[in-house]
């Protein structure tokens, strides 16, 4: 995905959690078996089902939980081109963002 296609779709994205979608924070998985269960439903997504990625996901656009994490702090998150790397997700995000699926 080019730069720019990349920046639309972040901000295509960072509008619809702003404009309030309800996302599934909970429960964050306490397993690997919790999160294949997740990682699996993502799958059985169609390629451009965004709302319904973002939903099961549990994107919200700001730190979650009670350390008040995000995105920045994930293994998957790629600093320099702001990207989620989980391969169920693959989604341009910005740092401060977070969802039920992220690791250290």
């Amino acid at each position: 995905m080019e730069a720019s296609e990349a920046d639309a779709l972040r901000s295509r994205i960072g509008n619809m959690l702003a404009q309030g979608l309800v996302t599934k924070t909970a429960p964050v998985p306490q397993s690997s078996q919790d999160l294949r269960a997740i990682i699996n439903e993502l799958h059985d997504l169609g390629a451009g089902d965004l709302e319904k990625k973002l939903i099961i996901s549990g994107f919200t656009d700001r730190p979650w939980g009670k350390d008040g994490l995000s995105c920045r702090e994930c293994i998957y998150y790629r600093t320099h081109s702001k990207w989620c790397a989980l391969p169920a997700l693959s989604l341009p995000v910005e740092p401060e963002w977070w969802c039920r699926l992220w690791r250290i």
